[in-house]
Protein backbone atom coordinates (compact mmCIF):
# COMPACT_ATOMS: atom_id res chain seq x y z
CA UNK A 1 0.00 0.00 0.00
CA UNK A 2 2.52 2.46 0.71
CA UNK A 3 4.58 1.33 -2.15
CA UNK A 4 1.24 2.15 -4.38
CA UNK A 5 0.84 5.79 -2.34
CA UNK A 6 4.54 6.49 -3.06
CA UNK A 7 4.28 5.93 -6.95
CA UNK A 8 0.84 8.00 -7.13
CA UNK A 9 2.40 10.93 -5.06
CA UNK A 10 5.24 10.77 -7.78
CA UNK A 11 3.27 10.80 -10.77
CA UNK A 12 0.76 13.36 -9.76
CA UNK A 13 3.87 15.43 -8.72
CA UNK A 14 5.32 14.76 -12.19
CA UNK A 15 2.23 15.67 -14.43
CA UNK A 16 1.66 18.27 -12.43
CA UNK A 17 4.88 20.28 -13.56
CA UNK A 18 4.03 21.82 -17.10
CA UNK A 19 6.93 22.15 -19.99
CA UNK A 20 6.43 26.33 -19.77
CA UNK A 21 7.36 26.48 -16.25
CA UNK A 22 10.61 27.93 -17.60
CA UNK A 23 10.83 31.10 -19.91
CA UNK A 24 11.92 30.79 -23.40
CA UNK A 25 14.76 33.18 -24.42
CA UNK A 26 13.01 33.28 -27.76
CA UNK A 27 9.56 34.74 -26.21
CA UNK A 28 9.01 38.79 -26.15
CA UNK A 29 9.08 40.12 -22.85
CA UNK A 30 9.53 43.84 -22.49
CA UNK A 31 10.62 45.83 -25.16
CA UNK A 32 13.40 48.68 -25.70
CA UNK A 33 12.61 52.03 -27.69
CA UNK A 34 14.20 51.60 -30.87
CA UNK A 35 15.44 54.73 -32.25
CA UNK A 36 17.89 55.10 -35.44
CA UNK A 37 19.27 58.38 -36.56
CA UNK A 38 19.28 59.62 -40.14
CA UNK A 39 21.07 62.88 -41.73
CA UNK A 40 18.53 65.64 -41.43
CA UNK A 41 19.69 66.95 -45.47
CA UNK A 42 17.90 64.01 -46.62
CA UNK A 43 15.19 63.57 -44.92
CA UNK A 44 12.73 61.53 -47.98
CA UNK A 45 15.70 58.79 -47.62
CA UNK A 46 15.60 55.88 -45.12
CA UNK A 47 19.80 55.63 -45.16
CA UNK A 48 20.93 55.87 -41.47
CA UNK A 49 23.64 57.82 -40.58
CA UNK A 50 26.28 56.94 -38.09
CA UNK A 51 26.33 59.64 -34.71
CA UNK A 52 30.62 59.37 -34.24
CA UNK A 53 31.62 57.86 -30.93
CA UNK A 54 27.48 58.03 -29.29
CA UNK A 55 27.77 57.52 -25.74
CA UNK A 56 23.99 57.29 -23.65
CA UNK A 57 23.20 57.42 -20.19
CA UNK A 58 20.31 58.10 -18.30
CA UNK A 59 20.28 61.34 -16.62
CA UNK A 60 21.69 61.76 -13.26
CA UNK A 61 23.03 58.66 -13.55
CA UNK A 62 27.37 58.05 -13.93
CA UNK A 63 27.69 55.30 -15.67
CA UNK A 64 26.32 54.67 -19.61
CA UNK A 65 24.35 52.50 -21.15
CA UNK A 66 25.98 49.03 -21.93
CA UNK A 67 27.25 49.51 -25.50
CA UNK A 68 26.91 53.08 -25.91
CA UNK A 69 30.19 54.26 -23.62
CA UNK A 70 31.34 56.23 -26.36
CA UNK A 71 34.04 54.49 -28.34
CA UNK A 72 32.56 53.87 -31.12
CA UNK A 73 29.84 55.62 -33.88
CA UNK A 74 26.60 53.82 -33.70
CA UNK A 75 23.39 54.78 -36.07
CA UNK A 76 20.51 52.88 -34.07
CA UNK A 77 19.94 52.36 -30.36
CA UNK A 78 17.75 50.67 -28.28
CA UNK A 79 16.84 52.51 -25.05
CA UNK A 80 14.94 50.97 -22.02
CA UNK A 81 12.37 52.70 -20.51
CA UNK A 82 11.34 53.22 -17.25
CA UNK A 83 8.44 51.24 -15.70
CA UNK A 84 8.52 51.36 -11.91
CA UNK A 85 9.60 55.34 -11.76
CA UNK A 86 7.42 57.72 -9.35
CA UNK A 87 4.92 59.31 -11.35
CA UNK A 88 2.77 62.73 -10.42
CA UNK A 89 -0.33 61.68 -12.35
CA UNK A 90 -0.45 58.04 -12.01
CA UNK A 91 -0.51 57.58 -15.63
CA UNK A 92 2.25 59.17 -17.45
CA UNK A 93 5.92 58.26 -16.84
CA UNK A 94 9.07 59.77 -18.35
CA UNK A 95 12.64 58.27 -19.01
CA UNK A 96 15.54 61.01 -19.61
CA UNK A 97 19.27 59.95 -21.76
CA UNK A 98 21.64 61.85 -22.20
CA UNK A 99 23.30 61.15 -25.64
CA UNK A 100 26.73 62.11 -26.50
CA UNK A 101 27.94 63.00 -30.16
CA UNK A 102 31.82 63.47 -30.58
CA UNK A 103 32.36 61.69 -26.73
CA UNK A 104 36.32 62.61 -25.48
CA UNK A 105 37.40 61.92 -22.08
CA UNK A 106 41.22 62.73 -21.31
CA UNK A 107 41.87 62.09 -17.93
CA UNK A 108 45.09 64.14 -17.82
CA UNK A 109 47.62 61.40 -16.98
CA UNK A 110 46.52 61.08 -13.87
CA UNK A 111 43.61 58.26 -13.56
CA UNK A 112 43.73 58.17 -9.77
CA UNK A 113 42.83 62.10 -9.76
CA UNK A 114 39.06 62.94 -11.40
CA UNK A 115 39.30 66.35 -10.42
CA UNK A 116 41.02 67.34 -13.22
CA UNK A 117 39.39 65.12 -15.57
CA UNK A 118 37.79 66.73 -19.29
CA UNK A 119 34.78 65.80 -20.62
CA UNK A 120 34.20 66.92 -24.46
CA UNK A 121 31.56 65.96 -26.88
CA UNK A 122 28.29 68.21 -28.02
CA UNK A 123 24.84 66.71 -24.89
CA UNK A 124 21.61 66.70 -25.94
CA UNK A 125 19.16 65.56 -23.59
CA UNK A 126 15.90 63.56 -24.87
CA UNK A 127 12.45 63.04 -22.80
CA UNK A 128 10.69 60.17 -23.54
CA UNK A 129 7.20 60.46 -22.06
CA UNK A 130 4.53 57.29 -22.76
CA UNK A 131 1.92 55.28 -20.87
CA UNK A 132 2.14 51.44 -19.96
CA UNK A 133 -0.06 48.47 -20.15
CA UNK A 134 0.32 45.06 -19.05
CA UNK A 135 0.14 41.79 -21.07
CA UNK A 136 0.14 38.21 -19.51
CA UNK A 137 2.92 36.53 -21.44
CA UNK A 138 2.69 33.27 -19.71
CA UNK A 139 2.30 31.08 -16.30
CA UNK A 140 6.70 31.06 -16.81
CA UNK A 141 7.10 34.61 -18.32
CA UNK A 142 4.38 36.63 -16.05
CA UNK A 143 3.10 40.18 -17.43
CA UNK A 144 5.43 42.06 -19.96
CA UNK A 145 5.52 46.03 -20.30
CA UNK A 146 3.94 47.78 -23.37
CA UNK A 147 4.14 50.82 -24.06
CA UNK A 148 1.84 53.43 -25.50
CA UNK A 149 2.01 57.18 -26.97
CA UNK A 150 5.32 57.21 -26.96
CA UNK A 151 6.55 60.88 -27.85
CA UNK A 152 10.42 62.12 -27.53
CA UNK A 153 11.41 65.65 -26.99
CA UNK A 154 14.78 67.70 -26.89
CA UNK A 155 15.65 69.71 -24.37
CA UNK A 156 16.22 73.04 -26.01
CA UNK A 157 20.15 74.45 -25.14
CA UNK A 158 22.52 76.17 -28.13
CA UNK A 159 24.38 73.96 -29.41
CA UNK A 160 21.60 71.15 -30.29
CA UNK A 161 23.07 68.36 -32.66
CA UNK A 162 19.77 66.79 -32.73
CA UNK A 163 17.61 68.56 -35.01
CA UNK A 164 14.61 66.61 -35.61
CA UNK A 165 12.62 63.51 -33.81
CA UNK A 166 10.00 61.43 -35.71
CA UNK A 167 7.81 58.55 -34.45
CA UNK A 168 7.33 56.31 -37.18
CA UNK A 169 3.56 55.80 -36.45
CA UNK A 170 1.04 58.48 -34.60
CA UNK A 171 0.11 57.13 -31.70
CA UNK A 172 3.29 54.93 -31.01
CA UNK A 173 2.62 51.34 -29.76
CA UNK A 174 5.85 49.86 -28.42
CA UNK A 175 5.50 45.94 -28.61
CA UNK A 176 8.65 45.09 -29.76
CA UNK A 177 12.17 45.53 -30.78
CA UNK A 178 11.65 44.20 -34.53
CA UNK A 179 11.55 47.58 -36.14
CA UNK A 180 12.62 50.96 -35.75
CA UNK A 181 10.29 53.53 -33.26
CA UNK A 182 11.61 56.65 -33.98
CA UNK A 183 14.00 58.62 -35.89
CA UNK A 184 16.04 61.24 -35.00
CA UNK A 185 17.89 63.61 -37.86
CA UNK A 186 20.42 65.31 -37.17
Amino acid sequence: MKKLFGFCFLLFFTISCERDDICPETTMTTPRLSVAFYDINIQDEDTAKNVGKCRIQGVGNDAPLSGYEGSSAKNSVLLPLKTTTDNPDGITYTTQYSIIKGYNYNDNDTPDDTSDDIVTGNEDIITITYTTEQQYVSRACGYRTVFNNVRISVENDSNNWIRLTQAVTDNLTIQNELSVHYKIYH
